[in-house]
Protein backbone atom coordinates (compact mmCIF):
# COMPACT_ATOMS: atom_id res chain seq x y z
CA UNK A 1 0.00 0.00 0.00
CA UNK A 2 2.77 2.47 1.13
CA UNK A 3 4.44 1.79 -2.77
CA UNK A 4 1.19 2.21 -4.15
CA UNK A 5 0.87 5.47 -2.63
CA UNK A 6 4.67 6.48 -3.67
CA UNK A 7 3.38 5.97 -7.41
CA UNK A 8 0.53 8.33 -6.65
CA UNK A 9 2.27 10.94 -5.10
CA UNK A 10 4.92 10.54 -7.95
CA UNK A 11 2.17 10.90 -10.68
CA UNK A 12 1.14 14.22 -9.27
CA UNK A 13 4.84 15.66 -9.15
CA UNK A 14 5.24 14.65 -12.74
CA UNK A 15 2.28 17.43 -13.89
CA UNK A 16 3.93 20.02 -11.11
CA UNK A 17 4.87 22.52 -14.00
CA UNK A 18 0.73 22.65 -15.16
CA UNK A 19 -0.27 22.24 -11.83
CA UNK A 20 1.66 25.71 -10.35
CA UNK A 21 2.05 25.02 -6.61
CA UNK A 22 3.55 28.09 -6.48
CA UNK A 23 0.64 30.13 -6.75
CA UNK A 24 -0.82 29.52 -2.99
CA UNK A 25 2.66 31.64 -1.85
CA UNK A 26 3.58 35.60 -2.16
CA UNK A 27 6.59 35.40 -4.11
CA UNK A 28 8.82 38.54 -3.32
CA UNK A 29 10.03 38.01 -7.06
CA UNK A 30 10.88 35.73 -9.83
CA UNK A 31 12.76 35.95 -13.13
CA UNK A 32 12.25 33.39 -16.07
CA UNK A 33 15.51 31.87 -15.93
CA UNK A 34 14.69 30.47 -12.87
CA UNK A 35 11.82 27.99 -14.78
CA UNK A 36 13.81 28.15 -17.74
CA UNK A 37 14.68 24.36 -19.27
CA UNK A 38 18.20 23.19 -18.96
CA UNK A 39 19.39 19.69 -20.35
CA UNK A 40 21.12 18.06 -17.19
CA UNK A 41 24.99 16.91 -17.78
CA UNK A 42 27.67 15.12 -15.46
CA UNK A 43 29.84 17.99 -14.37
CA UNK A 44 32.52 15.02 -12.51
CA UNK A 45 32.07 11.75 -11.46
CA UNK A 46 29.31 10.85 -9.67
CA UNK A 47 28.13 14.80 -9.81
CA UNK A 48 25.36 15.79 -11.80
CA UNK A 49 23.67 19.17 -12.69
CA UNK A 50 19.75 18.77 -12.91
CA UNK A 51 18.61 22.38 -12.21
CA UNK A 52 16.71 24.95 -14.39
CA UNK A 53 18.73 27.77 -16.65
CA UNK A 54 19.96 29.62 -13.49
CA UNK A 55 18.42 27.69 -10.66
CA UNK A 56 21.31 25.17 -9.90
CA UNK A 57 20.14 21.56 -8.34
CA UNK A 58 22.78 19.17 -7.64
CA UNK A 59 22.54 15.42 -8.16
CA UNK A 60 25.20 13.21 -6.34
CA UNK A 61 24.58 9.54 -7.10
CA UNK A 62 25.58 6.78 -5.26
CA UNK A 63 24.72 2.92 -5.42
CA UNK A 64 22.61 3.26 -1.95
CA UNK A 65 20.58 6.21 -3.26
CA UNK A 66 21.33 9.48 -3.96
CA UNK A 67 22.04 12.87 -2.14
CA UNK A 68 19.77 16.27 -4.20
CA UNK A 69 21.01 19.70 -3.26
CA UNK A 70 18.93 22.66 -4.20
CA UNK A 71 15.26 22.02 -5.50
CA UNK A 72 14.40 25.34 -7.16
CA UNK A 73 10.91 26.35 -7.77
CA UNK A 74 7.74 24.16 -6.32
CA UNK A 75 6.85 24.80 -10.11
CA UNK A 76 9.72 23.32 -11.54
CA UNK A 77 9.59 19.88 -9.48
CA UNK A 78 8.17 17.59 -12.59
CA UNK A 79 11.63 19.53 -14.79
CA UNK A 80 13.60 18.21 -12.05
CA UNK A 81 12.15 14.97 -12.30
CA UNK A 82 12.61 14.75 -15.64
CA UNK A 83 16.34 15.79 -15.42
CA UNK A 84 17.04 13.24 -13.04
CA UNK A 85 15.47 10.62 -15.26
CA UNK A 86 16.88 11.78 -18.23
CA UNK A 87 20.08 10.85 -16.64
CA UNK A 88 19.08 7.26 -16.21
CA UNK A 89 18.51 7.54 -12.53
CA UNK A 90 15.16 7.18 -10.85
CA UNK A 91 13.56 9.90 -8.30
CA UNK A 92 12.07 7.56 -6.13
CA UNK A 93 15.86 6.86 -5.29
CA UNK A 94 16.58 10.50 -3.84
CA UNK A 95 17.41 9.95 0.19
CA UNK A 96 18.79 12.99 1.15
CA UNK A 97 17.77 16.08 0.65
CA UNK A 98 20.07 18.93 1.26
CA UNK A 99 19.86 23.22 0.70
CA UNK A 100 22.62 26.35 0.34
CA UNK A 101 20.25 28.17 2.03
CA UNK A 102 16.20 28.45 3.02
CA UNK A 103 14.80 30.51 0.22
CA UNK A 104 12.12 29.83 -1.77
CA UNK A 105 13.90 30.03 -5.20
CA UNK A 106 15.89 26.76 -3.76
CA UNK A 107 13.64 24.83 -0.81
CA UNK A 108 10.52 25.59 -2.30
CA UNK A 109 10.11 21.71 -3.62
CA UNK A 110 11.21 20.25 -0.61
CA UNK A 111 7.97 19.07 0.86
CA UNK A 112 6.86 17.97 -1.86
CA UNK A 113 9.52 16.02 -3.04
CA UNK A 114 10.20 14.42 0.42
CA UNK A 115 6.82 13.61 0.25
CA UNK A 116 6.85 12.12 -2.65
CA UNK A 117 10.52 9.76 -1.97
CA UNK A 118 10.28 9.63 1.82
CA UNK A 119 13.94 11.20 1.81
CA UNK A 120 15.32 12.49 4.86
CA UNK A 121 15.62 16.48 4.15
CA UNK A 122 18.73 18.12 6.19
CA UNK A 123 19.34 21.47 6.97
CA UNK A 124 21.85 23.98 8.94
CA UNK A 125 20.67 24.56 12.02
CA UNK A 126 19.95 28.75 11.74
CA UNK A 127 17.56 28.01 8.95
CA UNK A 128 15.73 25.79 10.29
CA UNK A 129 12.26 28.29 11.42
CA UNK A 130 12.78 29.05 8.28
CA UNK A 131 11.98 26.10 6.61
CA UNK A 132 9.11 25.29 9.60
CA UNK A 133 7.53 28.35 8.44
CA UNK A 134 7.66 28.64 4.73
CA UNK A 135 9.94 31.42 5.18
CA UNK A 136 7.59 33.76 6.88
CA UNK A 137 10.59 34.25 9.65
CA UNK A 138 12.70 35.32 7.05
CA UNK A 139 13.87 39.28 7.84
CA UNK A 140 13.52 40.06 4.45
CA UNK A 141 11.52 37.60 2.11
CA UNK A 142 9.34 37.24 4.53
CA UNK A 143 7.68 40.35 4.85
CA UNK A 144 4.27 39.28 3.60
CA UNK A 145 4.37 36.32 4.74
CA UNK A 146 4.77 32.49 3.94
CA UNK A 147 7.03 31.78 0.27
CA UNK A 148 7.11 28.28 0.07
CA UNK A 149 5.29 25.12 1.47
CA UNK A 150 6.49 24.56 5.33
CA UNK A 151 8.03 20.95 6.07
CA UNK A 152 9.95 19.92 9.46
CA UNK A 153 13.54 18.88 8.56
CA UNK A 154 14.52 15.54 9.93
CA UNK A 155 18.40 16.62 10.87
CA UNK A 156 19.81 19.60 12.09
CA UNK A 157 23.53 20.24 10.88
CA UNK A 158 25.93 22.21 12.34
CA UNK A 159 29.39 23.50 10.36
CA UNK A 160 31.87 20.86 9.68
CA UNK A 161 28.92 18.31 9.82
CA UNK A 162 29.95 15.47 7.16
CA UNK A 163 26.74 13.94 5.35
CA UNK A 164 27.10 9.99 4.13
CA UNK A 165 25.29 7.89 1.92
CA UNK A 166 26.67 5.13 -0.09
CA UNK A 167 30.59 5.73 0.16
CA UNK A 168 29.63 9.82 -0.63
CA UNK A 169 30.55 12.61 2.18
CA UNK A 170 29.50 15.84 1.79
CA UNK A 171 30.98 18.57 4.51
CA UNK A 172 28.63 21.31 5.70
CA UNK A 173 30.72 24.88 5.55
CA UNK A 174 28.78 27.67 7.40
CA UNK A 175 28.65 30.29 5.39
CA UNK A 176 25.89 32.67 6.89
CA UNK A 177 24.50 36.22 5.92
CA UNK A 178 22.22 35.54 2.68
CA UNK A 179 20.38 33.78 5.57
CA UNK A 180 21.46 32.75 9.36
CA UNK A 181 21.92 29.45 8.14
CA UNK A 182 23.42 29.96 4.71
CA UNK A 183 25.95 27.16 3.65
CA UNK A 184 28.34 25.79 1.20
CA UNK A 185 29.36 21.77 0.18
CA UNK A 186 32.31 20.28 0.09
CA UNK A 187 32.96 16.66 -1.35
CA UNK A 188 34.96 14.90 -3.53
CA UNK A 189 34.25 13.18 -6.71
CA UNK A 190 36.46 11.19 -8.76
CA UNK A 191 36.03 9.51 -12.20
CA UNK A 192 38.44 6.75 -14.00
CA UNK A 193 41.01 10.01 -14.45
CA UNK A 194 41.13 11.45 -10.96
CA UNK A 195 39.76 12.55 -8.17
CA UNK A 196 38.30 16.28 -7.96
CA UNK A 197 37.57 18.52 -4.75
CA UNK A 198 34.46 19.88 -5.47
CA UNK A 199 32.88 22.93 -3.98
CA UNK A 200 29.43 24.43 -4.20
CA UNK A 201 29.67 27.65 -2.81
CA UNK A 202 26.81 29.86 -1.19
CA UNK A 203 27.87 33.02 -2.90
CA UNK A 204 27.20 35.78 0.00
CA UNK A 205 25.15 38.52 -2.26
CA UNK A 206 23.97 41.17 0.01
CA UNK A 207 19.63 41.66 -1.05
CA UNK A 208 19.39 45.43 -1.40
CA UNK A 209 16.37 45.11 1.49
CA UNK A 210 19.25 43.68 3.87
CA UNK A 211 20.29 45.94 6.60
CA UNK A 212 23.87 44.93 7.91
CA UNK A 213 23.74 47.11 10.63
CA UNK A 214 20.88 44.68 11.76
CA UNK A 215 17.50 43.69 11.65
CA UNK A 216 14.30 41.90 13.47
CA UNK A 217 15.69 38.58 13.66
CA UNK A 218 18.94 38.66 12.57
CA UNK A 219 20.86 41.41 14.78
CA UNK A 220 24.14 39.96 13.25
CA UNK A 221 23.87 40.08 10.01
CA UNK A 222 26.61 42.89 9.45
CA UNK A 223 29.15 40.73 11.28
CA UNK A 224 27.92 37.16 9.64
CA UNK A 225 28.59 38.03 6.11
CA UNK A 226 31.84 39.97 7.22
CA UNK A 227 32.71 36.20 8.51
CA UNK A 228 31.77 34.56 5.56
CA UNK A 229 33.74 36.66 2.80
CA UNK A 230 37.09 36.39 5.18
CA UNK A 231 36.72 32.81 5.19
CA UNK A 232 35.71 31.88 1.69
CA UNK A 233 38.05 33.60 0.20
CA UNK A 234 40.57 30.80 2.07
CA UNK A 235 38.58 27.67 0.18
CA UNK A 236 40.32 25.34 -1.62
CA UNK A 237 39.07 23.69 -4.67
CA UNK A 238 39.21 22.09 -8.23
CA UNK A 239 35.57 22.75 -9.14
CA UNK A 240 33.47 25.18 -8.09
CA UNK A 241 29.65 25.91 -8.49
CA UNK A 242 27.13 27.99 -6.88
CA UNK A 243 23.17 28.18 -6.29
CA UNK A 244 22.48 30.13 -9.37
CA UNK A 245 24.22 29.16 -12.61
CA UNK A 246 24.36 32.27 -13.46
CA UNK A 247 26.99 32.85 -10.28
CA UNK A 248 29.24 30.50 -11.75
CA UNK A 249 28.91 31.07 -15.65
CA UNK A 250 27.55 27.68 -16.37
CA UNK A 251 26.29 28.83 -19.73
CA UNK A 252 29.76 29.98 -20.91
CA UNK A 253 31.78 26.86 -19.17
CA UNK A 254 28.83 24.31 -20.61
CA UNK A 255 26.80 24.43 -23.82
CA UNK A 256 23.73 21.44 -24.18
CA UNK A 257 25.49 18.50 -25.81
CA UNK A 258 29.21 19.40 -24.85
CA UNK A 259 31.02 16.29 -24.21
CA UNK A 260 31.71 15.25 -20.05
CA UNK A 261 34.58 17.92 -19.40
CA UNK A 262 35.16 18.66 -15.60
CA UNK A 263 37.86 20.82 -16.42
CA UNK A 264 35.42 22.96 -17.86
CA UNK A 265 34.64 24.16 -13.82
CA UNK A 266 38.33 24.01 -12.97
CA UNK A 267 40.22 27.65 -11.70
CA UNK A 268 39.70 30.16 -9.29
CA UNK A 269 39.78 33.57 -10.96
CA UNK A 270 36.18 34.07 -11.52
CA UNK A 271 35.29 32.72 -7.45
CA UNK A 272 38.06 35.27 -6.93
CA UNK A 273 36.55 37.83 -8.59
CA UNK A 274 32.99 37.53 -7.55
CA UNK A 275 34.14 37.59 -3.56
CA UNK A 276 36.24 40.60 -4.69
CA UNK A 277 33.24 42.70 -5.55
CA UNK A 278 30.66 41.45 -2.83
CA UNK A 279 33.90 42.77 -0.59
CA UNK A 280 33.82 46.07 -2.14
CA UNK A 281 29.83 45.99 -1.72
CA UNK A 282 29.76 45.21 1.84
CA UNK A 283 32.70 47.68 2.71
CA UNK A 284 30.44 50.07 1.65
CA UNK A 285 27.10 48.77 2.87
CA UNK A 286 28.51 48.08 6.34
CA UNK A 287 28.98 52.07 7.17
CA UNK A 288 25.33 52.79 6.30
Amino acid sequence: MKNVFKLFILAIIATAPVVGFAQQYKLPFKQAAWTKSYPPFRIAGDLYYVGTDDLASYLLTTKEGHILINTGLEESVGELKKNVEKLGFKFSDIKILLATHAHYDHVAAMAAIKKATGATLMIQQADVQFMKDGGKSDSVLGKDGATFAAVVPDRILKDQDIVKLGGASVKLLHHPGHTPGASSFSLTVKDQKRSYKVLIANIPTILDETKLSGMPGYVQVGKDYGYTISVMKKERFDIWLASHASQFSLQKKHQPGDPYRPEAFFGRQDYDKTLAEIEVNYNKRIKE
